[in-house]
């Protein structure tokens, strides 16, 4: 009787998780990782920890249970994908850092591109796995967009000491210009 009281509490903890991951997640990659031997799957883990993603080998009705209640109940499209073995991997911070990970690793040799994905999950869309790959895996990281707004921040700037420079710039060359004059 206490398996069966702990089996359910270890169950009701892991539906938790998983809810609260896709609670606090901005986006979420279903991969199938059958084939691959456990070895490459540490580094991609290892890979996913270093760049801030969370990933987890999941029961396809556990998931099932954590989305209910919320904006992906019921999907179809999602419940789709709930076949076989699942893991996800679930980015807090940059919604491309896991579609990033994973096409990066699947570039790199055949063993690696047995590692299937399914599908992502942005902001409540789900997206097949060649958009995961063809776009969410472009998409700009967190870091990018801040050096993008940085460069467009400082561009006025920029132009504005250019122009305050260019007379005085201009009064050294012609300076130069007599001096080499006089010099002939």
């Amino acid at each position: 009787m206490e398996d069966l009281n702990a089996a359910k509490t270890a169950k009701a903890e892991e539906i938790a998780k998983v809810k609260d991951n896709f609670d606090r997640s901005i986006a979420a990659v279903l991969v199938d990782y059958r084939g691959i031997n456990v070895g490459l799957i540490t580094e991609l883990r290892s890979r996913f920890r270093a760049k801030g993603v969370e990933y987890r080998v999941v029961k396809n009705t556990l998931v099932t249970r954590a989305l209910a209640g919320g904006p992906l109940e019921g999907n179809e499209e999602l419940a789709g994908h709930l076949t076989g073995m699942t893991a996800i991997a679930w980015s807090f911070e940059d919604p491309s850092a896991a579609a990033k990970v994973l096409k990066e690793f699947r570039q790199e040799g055949e063993e690696q591109e047995k590692l299937t994905i399914k599908c992502g999950v942005l902001d409540g869309e789900i997206l097949d796995g060649k958009r995961v790959e063809n776009e969410l895996a472009l998409l700009p990281g967190k870091d990018e967009v801040r050096a993008m707004l940085l460069a467009q921040l400082m561009a006025p700037a920029q132009s504005l000491v250019r122009q305050l420079s260019a007379p005085g710039q201009n009064f050294v060359y012609v300076l130069d210009a007599k001096m080499r004059q006089d010099n002939q």
